[in-house]
Order: C-alpha cells, then structure tokens, then sequence
C-alpha cells in the first residue's frame, strides 16, 4: 500500500491537487483550503506588525492547516496511483499491431494489411495461429485456441468459435492455432480494453448517489458550523466590552475551531474510499463500469445465480445405475459403458469410469465388436452404439421410451418409477435400452448427480444474515430444481428459465423496491442483464452480454457474483464507519479549542478543560495537529475497507456506533493530551 512507486508519484499529485478548481470538487476541504490561504494573509500581517496574535502561532496553525489539506490530497492520490497501477499492466497489453483485413468474410478473400488503429466497427479480419488480435469483435467464422492471459491473467487457453455464446473476442489477446474469421464491433478509443483503463485510472469516476447524498449532508453540517463560527467573533467583540475582561476571540483561532469540528476527517477520504472500491474490485479480476456499479453492488438485496457451475459444480457425474426388472445391475453397467466409449463429455467420461470402479470391466476388443457410435442431436436426445448383434441407446427418458416402443419393446412402469425418484433428488436421469434379436427392452437408469459445491450453503446462510434473498435459475424441470435449491440452501428457484422469464423474476423483484444482481455470457441473458442493477457479464461471453452489463468478470466464474457483493457492502460500510467516526472525534475539539478562545472573558468555561491542556495557544495547536494526522492515519483503513462482515443492517448500525462512533468519542482526547504534552516539552507552548 505504502510502496515508494506510489507513494512518490501521490505525494506529487498532492501539490498538484492544491489548484482551486480542483479543491472546489470537495466543498469540505475547500472550506479548510481558504482557510489555510485566510490564515497564510495573517501571518504575513503578522510579519509586518498588523498581529492579531504571535506571528509564530499563526504560522504554525497555517501549516498544519495546509498539512491537512495536502494528507486529503494525498489520499485521493494515492487510491488513484494503485488504480494507475493496475492500468498499466493492461496499458502493456495494448499495442499497435497490424490488421490482416478481408473485403468479404471469407478466409480465401483478398487480404489488405493495415494498422488495427485504423479498423473501424463492421470491419472484418481474418486473424491465424500466432497473431494478435486486432480489435474487439465477433467470430463469424473458423475455431481458434485463444490466448487471454494478457486481460484475465489466467495462463490456460480458451476455445473461441462463430456463433454460441463463445464468439467474443478482446482486443490485445492471441490467436494460439487455427484461425478466425471476426467482424469488428467498436471504433478505435471505444474498445473493450481502452475502457477498461479509464475505468480503472478513474478517469471517468462519477459521484454515486450515495456518496453525492453525504456530500450533501457533509456540506449542511459545514455552512450550519460556518455560520456558527462567523458569529463568535460579534459575540466575544461584544462580551469582552460588556465585562471589561478578556480579549476578543483571534480569527486564527476561529479558522483552526472551524476547521476541527466541520467533517474533515470524511471530507479528506471520501474520494479515496470511492476510488479503493473500484480498487478491490480490480483486484478480484472485475472490471465495473463506474462507481455507481460497485456501491449498487452494496445495495443488493437480490441475488440471480445460476445453477450450473455457481451452486453446482456444473460437471454431472454418474452415481448410480438403477436396473430395470429381470436386467442385472452388471449387465447395465455394461451397455452404458459401450455407449459412452466414445462419449467425451464429463457425464460420458464419467460412466465409463463408474463401470471399472464397480465391475472392472475394462480393455475390450472392439474391433470383434464392429462398433458403429451414434453421437447425441438435440433431435433424437440420445446417444448410442451400434454393434454387429445389437444397438444401445441412452439418454432422456421420454426420448428412449419412444424408441422402445418404436421397435415393439414395452417401457416398465418400475423405470419410470425410478426416474420420477432421481429428478426429485436433484439429479438427471438417463435411460438405457438395447435392440437386439428379441426386440427392444429397458435396461435401467443411470444416476448423474450434480454436485453442489462445498460451502456454498454457509455462504447462502451469511447473505441470508445481510437480508439478500438468493434465486436459483436453472433450466431444469421444477422437481430437480427444487431438491437443489433445497440442498444448496436457496430462498427461492427459477425453473426451466427462459430469457423471458429471467427478465420477468428481475422486474417483479424490481417492482417490489429490490435492488437485484444477476451474471449472464449469453446474447440470451442481455435483456435481464440490462434490466437488472448489477449485471455482471462473463468475459468468455458475447459482446452483447459485456455491453448489456454494468461489470465485466475478466474470469468468466459465475461464483464472483457473491464476491462482487461483498466488495460493494464493505465499501459501503467503510463510508459508513468512517463517516460515523469523523463526526464523533469532534467531540474532543471542542473540549479543546473552546475553553481556550473563550476562557479569559468566561472563566467558568475552564470546567470544560478536561484534559488540562498547557496553554490556550498548545490547545488550539492541538486540536489542529490531530484533525491533520488522523486522515493519514485513517489512509489504510480507507483504502483497504473495513472487515467485512455478513452481519444485519441494524446489527451493522450498532457496531458501528460502538465502535466507531464511541471510539470517534474517546480517541482524541488522550491524543490531543499527548501531543499538547509534546509541545510543551519541546517549549512551543
């Protein structure tokens, strides 16, 4: 955090933050700001004998003033350069390369070689085995293993095809073998990475709503302290006149007082915080949009998830085979493993395996079989063998009862039986039968079970603590559906979800004042990723996807969607208890400053010099070393977050007012005392 190449060019930036347009953005320290220039008049007042008070009080409170204006700079700056940071190693994926591009999307058509800056959108490149590809865009033709570690930094390659919901490709990454064939979808400065970067350095970071409605609030409480403050040197004008004691209040001593108790500690990090959020998001490999999608992430209250591969581990195996009356559970084992042989799917791999566990049925002479392997269609929804004295088939139920019955053969009431029974435990059932020279029979079902994840349900249950509802969505029938979302602790499934009724759930939802959050990589999901308050879009996905959300996962893991949220909630709780925090060490300030600007005309107000403090000059001096010191050491804090915790918002409230609130309360008045005894020892008082 405090690395010297960032900690350098922060300190830097803080100089360069002292410009008044710059200090206008936080009106908090633009109050500290002219008072700083106020105080810095004085004391060259001072210096030619216009005194309003010793000329070396007013310049050491003028320093610590402008300290505490240069350590709010330094935190923004310093939130900024761990975000420059990380957008330099994306800048270094970004490179000028040259385009092999095509007059017609064909591989065999003339090729014109030109710079990818000077491609536009509708362009079409052909990109072979060991290029660069030019620019973001759509396969429409051709296979190729892709490189992308230079964006996801995940060194294993990826498989990107024409057409499904692996078409899109990132400008930066390579083309491993084979080739493509991609048809450009944004104009130079508009790509995928180049928006990554300023989203990243914060260029483009804009007040979310929750931010701007503290602004707002830091700024009321500013004006009502400003104009309170104003009216105390009338006051002490009038009451040093009225008693003949005393002397009238200095102005340096109302700057240093309204500067310790309007909210700058808050004022001075809440740029930081903002920044450190999208921070944190970056380092979980998420890109988000802007601030309002991180702090949106806080507000969910709904979490979309789908099933396979978030609450699942999305590979089925098989668990069981269930034979059908008069068949033998090694005879079934035994056709299953013959019609996945060939079966290179993790279900398919999966049966074979089950079968050696369970019967060692292994090293087969196919070539006396004359194997003939029937691959799975969306048509026949089954998959098979053909061998020279039988066929095997396996697949949906529904599918292989209406071959048996095709071929004369009857589906027994007792598989059916089965098959109702593995659905309502939250598997998939496959049906395997065989034609042979007696007719066409049922041998059985196999059991594939989809796994739910280690741990997820406790996760489930901490959300649940937050008051976040889950949703299962899942395109299996309701039965499956539910025994999951049952084992995986869920508060609600979606099943046999279409693109439309994903879009319906998040509407209703909606409509009900829920914030809700959900993941897609499909050009299926953009309608419900568009409509919904966070939508995080998988990087493997379409381009159609990655424009409809707010947040792009660079490593496509369905799961980070709970991560995502946790990162907003904590951002929000470190506003929360920083904000809470500043306000309560007020509190000591006033014990401090007050007592020693008023104590000569109003001798009762020593009472309220608690901390016995050395002289009214070392008090002032005090409080306003403190104010400044405490945004540094806050810094961390502000830019690391506040632990977080899967706690109520009420439960969140109490620990934030005992913690930070009481200790806001108690904190500064022992460091006040301390550094009051500093300088005295030091002879300053």
């Amino acid at each position: 955090m405090f690395d010297p190449a960032l900690v350098k060019p922060a300190i830097v930036d803080s100089f360069r933050k002292l410009t008044p347009r710059t200090q206008f953005r936080n009106p908090v320290m633009f109050c500290v700001y002219v008072g700083s220039i106020l105080t810095t008049i004085l004391w060259l007042a001072a210096l030619f004998g216009q005194a309003e008070a010793p000329a070396g009080f007013i310049l050491a409170v003028t320093l610590w003033l402008w300290f505490t204006v240069l350590f709010a700079n330094f935190a923004e700056a310093l939130a900024e350069g761990r975000s420059k940071a990380q957008a330099a190693s994306l800048r270094s994926a970004k490179k000028d390369v040259m385009a092999k591009k095509l007059n017609e999307p064909h591989p065999k058509a003339p090729i014109r070689i030109m710079t990818a800056t000077d491609l536009r959108k509708g362009d079409v490149v052909l990109v072979e085995t060991g290029d660069t590809i030019p620019a973001d865009g759509e396969v429409i033709e051709g296979v190729a293993s892709v490189d992308e570690s230079a964006i996801t930094g995940e060194s294993a390659p990826v498989i990107r095809e024409s057409g499904g919901d692996f078409s899109s490709v990132t400008g930066g990454t390579r083309v491993l073998s084979d080739w493509i064939v991609v048809r450009v979808t944004v104009n130079p400065g508009e790509a995928f990475l180049d928006r990554m970067i300023a989203m990243v350095e914060g260029a483009k970071r804009q007040k979310t709503p929750n931010e701007i409605a503290l602004t707002i609030l830091l700024v009321a409480l500013s004006i009502v302290l400003l104009l309170a403050t104003a009216t105390l040197l009338p006051f002490s004008m009038f009451a040093v006149e009225a008693v003949k004691a005393g002397h009238v209040v200095t102005i340096t001593a109302l700057v240093a007082l309204l500067v310790c108790l309007i909210p700058t500690t808050i004022g001075g990090l809440l740029s930081a915080i903002g920044v450190a959020g999208m921070s944190r998001m970056m380092q979980a490999n998420v890109i988000a949009t802007s601030g309002r999608a991180v702090e949106a992430a806080g507000d969910v209250d709904v979490l979309l998830l789908d099933k396979t591969g978030t609450i699942t581990l999305g590979n089925r195996q098989a668990s069981a085979f269930v034979p059908a009356p008069g068949v033998t559970e090694e005879a079934l084992a035994d056709a299953a493993q013959l019609a996945s042989l060939s079966d290179e799917t993790p279900e398919g791999r999966s049966v074979v395996v089950l079968a050696k566990q369970r019967f060692n049925i292994r090293q087969r002479d196919m070539a006396a079989l004359h194997p003939v392997f029937i691959g799975f269609s969306a048509q026949t929804r089954m998959s098979g063998v053909d061998l020279a004295d039988r066929e095997i088939r396996k697949g949906a139920s529904d599918a292989v009862k209406a071959y048996v019955e095709a071929r004369g053969g009857r589906y027994p009431a007792e598989v059916n039986n089965v098959v109702t029974e593995v659905a309502r435990r939250g598997s998939t059932p496959l049906v395997v039968a065989e034609k042979g020279e007696h007719g066409a029979r049922v041998l059985g079902v196999i059991e594939l079970k989809d796994v739910v994840k280690g741990g997820i349900k406790e996760r489930f249950a901490e959300l649940r603590k937050m008051g976040i509802k889950t949703v299962m969505v899942t395109g299996d029938n309701r039965l499956t559906a539910a025994a999951i979302a049952a084992e995986a602790g869920v508060d609600d499934f979606l099943a046999e979800a279409t693109p439309e009724a994903k879009l319906a759930t998040i509407r209703a939802h909606q409509s009900e004042g829920r914030m809700v959050a959900m993941t897609g990589d499909g050009t299926n999901d953009a309608p419900a990723l568009a409509q919904a308050d966070v939508a995080v879009a998988m990087n493997t996905g379409t381009q159609a996807a990655k424009e409809a959300g707010n947040m792009v996962d660079l490593d496509s893991n369905p799961t980070k969607l709970i991560e995502i949220v946790e990162i907003g909630k904590q951002m929000l709780m470190t506003r929360g208890s920083l904000t809470t925090f500043s306000i309560a060490n007020d509190v000591a300030k006033y014990f401090a400053i007050i007592p020693a600007a008023f104590a000569s005309t109003y001798p009762q107000l020593r009472v309220l010099d608690v901390m016995h403090l050395t002289t009214p000059a070392s008090a002032i001096l005090s409080a306003v070393i403190f104010n400044a010191i405490i945004i540094v050491m806050l810094i961390p804090l502000a830019l690391k977050g506040v632990k977080y915790r899967a706690i109520g918002a009420a439960s969140l409230l109490r620990r934030n007012l005992l913690v930070y609130g009481l200790g806001g309360i108690i904190l500064p008045f022992p460091c006040i005392k301390l550094i009051d005894m500093v300088i005295a020892a030091c002879g300053w008082a």
